[in-house]
C-alpha cells in the first residue's frame, strides 16, 4: 500500500538516490583498472601450459572490452536512477505463461546475487536505516524490486553489462573477488552517506518502527495492534520494521531508545548458499536475529535513564533529564558495586581450589549462583525495561559459558568475572546484541576457542591462562572506556597467541623450514618472470630455455636463500645463465669456437653444481647436460641463430642484480612441498613434519580458498588425515599465506599448503571443533530458556 507524499518528500527520496548513483560509479573505473591488474599479474605466473594460455586469453579479452564495460556499466548506472521503481514490462499473457529459467540467466543471477550477499552481509545495518527512511519519503510499505538502492540492482546491472560487452561468466567468475575487494567498501560508505544526507535533512534523526509494523489481527479505534507481527516475503523486507513493533510502553506509545532499539531485528542477510563458512555466519547471525525479535515482542520500555533531553529549554522536561542522569549514573554504580563484589568472591574461589579435585565443580555452582544473585538484584535497580532484559540475556549467556564443561575450571573463573563489563558494554552499547564483531565478542570467543582444546592441567599455571587473567583485569581497571578497552585487549591476546603457539623448538624449526620453502618458490617464481623478459627477444632454442625456466631459476632462488643474493656462489651461478645462452648461439668465427671449447669444461662443471645443489642426480642430471651438450654442438657449427654480444651483457648485468628487479608480489601459487624435497632442497631434518602438499591439478573453489585465508591461529579443528582422525590446533600461518601449520596433542605437526587445506575443508577432511562460538551458542543456550519460560525476561 501506498500513502500519499509530498512533492518535497519524493524529490528529497530523488536526489538521496543520485547521491548514492554518483557515489558508486566513480569505483567502475578504478575497478576496471583493478581487473586489468589482476590480469596483468596472473599472466605472467608460471603454471601448466592450458592455466598459462587461458590467463593470457582472458587478458586479450579483458583488454579488448574493458572500456566498453566500463560505459556500458556507467550508463546504465545513470539510468537506473531515472526510474526507480521501474521493471520491464510484461504483457499479461506473459504473466500467465509460466516458463523455465535458461541455464545461462541462471548463471547470471548467481553470480549477481553472490555480489549482493556479500554488499549486504557489510551494510545490514545501514541499508536496513536508509529503507526505512526512504520508505518513510515515500510512504511506502518496500523499495522496489529494482531499486537502485537494493544491493542485488547494482551487482546484476554490471554482470548483465559484462555480458553486454563480450565478456564471459567464466571471466567474471575468476576476477569475482576483485570485484569484491573494490566494490564493497565504496558501496558501504555510500549507504552511510546517504543515510547521513537524510538524518541532516531532518528525516528520521531516530529510526521509528511503529509505522512499518505490519501485524495480522484487527485493531479498532486507533489501539495498537494485538496480533503477532509477521515477515514480509521479500528476502531484503525489513526485519527491523518488521516483528520489532512491539517495542511499546503499556498504552501504545513506542520507543526510539538506544536500548530498546538494540532488540530492533535488523535486515535477514540475503541467502543463496555458499560456503560452510558463509553458512555459519549467517547462522550466528539468526540467532542473533531471533534473539532480538523475542526481546522486542516482549518488553516495554520507557524512556531510557541514559537519554538526554537537554536539548530543550522547557523546566519539566529538563528535570525528566536531570532524573534520567541520576537514575542511570545510580544504575551504573550498582553494576560496579556488583563487579567488585564478585571479584573478591571469585578470588576466593580461586584460592580454595585444587586442580583436578572434585571440589571445582561445587566452586562452579558456587560462582553461578551467586552472579546469578546478583543479576538478580541488578533487574530490580534497572531504570528501564530494555535494561531490565539485557541484565537477564547477558546473565544467561554467562550461565551458558560457566556450564561449558570444556572450558578448564580457572579460565571458566576469569570468565565468570567478564560478566559484568560485558553487561556495562551491552548496556551503553547497544550493536553488543546486534554483531558478531563486536569487540567483547570477538574477545570471549577468540580465548574461548583457544582453551576449549586443552586439559585443565595443561592450562592450569600456564602462560595462556596467564594472559587471560591479564585480560580480564585490564578490562576491570578501566570501566569508563566501553568496547575500546576489550579491543585493545583483543588484539594484543591475538598478538600474544602468535608468539604462544610457537614458541617450542620444534615449531619453530618447523615455521623456519616452511617459511624458507615459501621464500625460495616465491623467489623460484619471480626468477622464472626476469628470464622470461630477459630472453622474450632473443633467438634462444627451446631446449636450453626450458633448462633456464624450469631448472636453473630454481637453482638461483635455493642459491639466494642458502648463501644471499650477493653470495659468491649466488653470483657465479647467476653468471652461468648469460654464459650458457651465449654459448648456445651461433659460432661462426674461429676465435668464438676457441673460446667455447676452453671454457666449455667449467661450464658444464658450474651446471653439475647448481642442479646438485636443487638435489638433480644421476640419470635426470646426465639427461639435461645430454641435451645441453647438443645444442651447443648445433651453436659449434653455426646451426643456431647468432645473438649480438650485447644483448649477452646486457642480460648478464640484469642477472647481477636480479633481486632489483623482482617484487614481492607474485604468491607461490604451486609448491611442489614433501618432506624429502624440504630436506634435499634446505638440508633440514623434515621427520618431525606430516607434510600435506596440493595434489597435481587439483583447482580449490574460491570461497574455499577465502575460508582458508580467514582461519584464525588458536582455533581448534578434527583433521582427517590418511584414515586417521587427530585433534589439531592452528598455530602459524606463513607470510604469503600458502603454508599452514597445525600441531596435534601427541606432538605431531602438520604443514598444509593452502591449496589442499582449502580441499580439505571443501571436503570435510577439516571441520572446526567446534561448529559455533562460545557467544553466539551461549545466545541460543539464553534464547532456549527465554522461549521456554518468557516470563523470567523481565521479572
Amino acid at each position: 500500500m501506498s500513502i500519499a507524499r509530498s512533492a518535497s518528500s519524493l524529490q528529497l527520496a530523488r536526489e538521496t538516490r543520485e547521491r548514492f548513483v554518483r557515489a558508486t560509479e566513480g569505483v567502475i573505473v578504478p575497478l576496471a583498472q583493478a581487473i586489468r591488474d589482476r590480469l596483468t599479474q596472473q599472466a605472467s605466473e608460471i603454471g601448466s601450459a592450458r592455466a598459462m594460455q587461458e590467463s593470457r586469453d582472458d587478458f586479450v579479452a579483458f583488454q579488448g572490452q574493458a572500456s566498453q564495460w566500463v560505459s556500458l556499466a556507467q550508463a546504465g548506472w545513470r539510468r537506473s536512477v531515472g526510474t526507480p521503481g521501474a521493471a520491464p514490462a510484461v504483457s499479461s499473457g506473459a504473466k500467465l505463461r509460466l516458463e523455465l529459467i535458461d541455464d545461462d540467466a541462471m548463471e547470471s543471477s548467481i553470480l549477481s546475487s553472490r555480489l549482493a550477499q556479500l554488499i549486504h552481509d557489510k551494510a545490514s545495518f545501514e541499508l536496513s536505516d536508509l529503507r526505512l527512511r526512504i520508505q518513510f519519503l515515500e510512504g511506502t510499505a518496500e523499495l522496489d524490486a529494482h531499486d537502485v538502492l537494493r544491493p542485488e540492482t547494482l551487482a546484476r546491472l554490471l554482470v548483465d553489462q559484462w555480458l553486454a560487452a563480450g565478456l564471459s561468466r567464466a571471466l567474471w567468475a575468476r576476477v569475482q573477488d576483485t570485484v569484491q575487494q573494490q566494490l564493497v567498501g565504496v558501496v558501504v560508505k555510500a549507504y552511510e552517506d546517504a543515510n547521513a544526507f537524510l538524518v541532516s535533512q531532518g528525516v528520521m534523526p531516530e529510526i521509528d518502527l511503529k509505522s512499518f509494523v505490519r501485524r495480522t489481527g484487527s485493531s479498532s479505534g486507533g489501539g495498537s495492534a494485538t496480533g503477532p507481527a509477521t515477515m514480509p516475503a521479500s528476502p531484503y523486507a525489513g526485519g527491523a520494521a518488521q516483528a520489532a513493533g512491539a517495542v511499546q510502553r503499556p498504552g501504545g506509545a513506542e520507543t526510539s531508545s538506544p536500548q530498546a532499539r538494540a532488540f530492533a531485528p535488523s535486515a535477514p542477510a540475503f541467502t543463496t548458499g555458499g560456503s560452510p563458512l558463509m553458512v555459519a555466519r549467517q547462522r550466528a547471525q539468526t540467532a542473533l536475529l531471533s534473539l532480538k525479535r523475542f526481546v522486542a515482542a516482549r518488553i516495554g520500555a520507557e524512556p531510557p535513564a541514559s537519554a538526554s533531553m537537554t536539548t530543550t529549554g522547557m523546566d519539566g522536561h529538563a528535570a525528566v533529564a536531570g532524573s534520567a542522569r541520576a537514575a542511570s549514573k545510580t544504575f551504573a554504580g550498582a553494576i560496579a558495586e556488583a563487579e567488585a563484589a564478585y571479584r573478591v568472591a571469585a578470588s576466593q574461589y580461586m584460592q580454595g581450589s585444587v586442580p583436578g579435585s572434585a571440589d571445582q565443580a561445587t566452586l562452579i555452582q558456587q560462582t553461578a549462583v551467586d552472579l546469578r544473585r546478583r543479576s538478580a538484584e541488578l533487574k530490580k535497580r534497572a531504570p528501564t525495561t530494555a535494561d531490565k532484559a539485557t541484565v537477564e540475556i547477558v546473565a544467561l549467556m554467562f550461565q551458558a559459558i560457566l556450564a561449558e564443561e570444556r572450558i578448564p575450571f580457572s579460565a571458566r573463573v576469569w570468565f565468570a568475572r567478564l560478566q559484568m563489563p560485558v553487561l556495562r558494554v551491552a548496556i551503553a552499547e547497544p550493536e553488543f546484541f546486534g554483531t558478531l564483531q563486536h569487540p567483547a565478542r570477538m574477545l570471549i570467543d577468540r580465548m574461548g576457542s583457544c582453551v576449549m582444546g586443552f586439559d585443565a592441567a595443561a592450562i592450569s599455571g600456564s602462560a595462556l591462562e596467564g594472559e587471560i587473567r591479564r585480560v580480564v583485569q585490564v578490562i576491570e581497571q578501566y570501566p569508563e572506556t566501553g568496547q575500546r578497552v576489550f579491543k585493545l585487549v583483543f588484539d594484543e591476546f591475538v598478538a600474544f597467541l602468535n608468539r604462544y603457539l610457537t614458541q617450542s623448538d620444534a615449531t619453530q624449526r618447523v615455521m623456519s623450514v616452511a617459511q624458507q620453502v615459501e621464500q625460495k618458490e616465491t623467489m623460484a617464481i619471480q626468477y622464472t618472470i626476469e628470464l622470461r623478459k630477459m630472453l622474450n627477444d632473443m633467438p634462444v632454442r627451446e631446449e636450453i630455455r626450458e633448462f633456464l625456466f624450469k631448472v636453473w631459476a630454481e637453482v638461483l632462488a635455493i642459491a639466494a636463500l642458502r648463501y644471499g643474493a650477493q653470495g659468491e656462489q649466488t653470483v657465479m651461478l647467476k653468471r652461468v645463465a648469460s654464459e650458457l645462452v651465449w654459448a648456445a648461439s651461433a659460432k661462426p668465427n674461429r676465435a668464438d669456437r676457441a673460446r667455447v671449447i676452453q671454457d666449455l669444461p667449467q661450464l658444464l662443471q658450474r651446471l653439475r653444481l647448481g642442479m646438485n645443489l636443487l638435489g638433480i642426480i644421476d640419470e635426470p642430471q646426465e639427461a639435461h647436460i645430454k641435451a645441453i651438450g647438443a645444442t651447443l654442438s648445433d651453436a659449434f657449427l653455426s646451426k643456431t641463430e647468432a645473438i649480438p654480444a650485447a644483448k649477452i651483457e646486457a642480460m648478464a648485468e640484469r642477472l647481477a642484480h636480479l633481486e632489483d628487479f623482482v617484487s614481492d608480489d607474485g604468491g607461490a601459487s604451486s609448491l611442489p612441498l614433501d618432506a624429502n624435497s624440504i630436506e634435499l632442497l634446505l638440508g633440514v631434518d623434515a621427520a618431525s613434519i606430516e607434510v600435506v602438499a596440493d595434489t597435481v591439478g587439483g583447482v580449490p573453489a574460491e570461497d574455499m580458498l577465502a575460508w582458508a585465508h580467514e582461519l584464525e591461529v588458536g582455533n581448534w579443528f578434527m583433521l582427517d588425515h590418511n584414515d586417521r582422525v587427530s585433534q589439531v590446533q592452528f598455530v602459524w600461518r606463513s607470510d604469503r599465506k600458502q603454508l599452514h601449520l597445525f600441531a596435534s596433542s601427541d606432538g605431531r605437526s602438520f604443514l598444509i599448503q593452502v591449496g589442499r587445506l582449502a580441499n580439505y575443508l571443501q571436503a570435510g577432511l577439516l571441520v572446526p571443533a567446534e561448529e559455533e562460538t562460545l557467544t553466539v551458542r551461549a545466545t541460543r543456550e539464553a534464547l532456549a530458556k527465554l522461549d521456554a519460560n518468557p516470563e523470567r525476561l523481565l521479572n
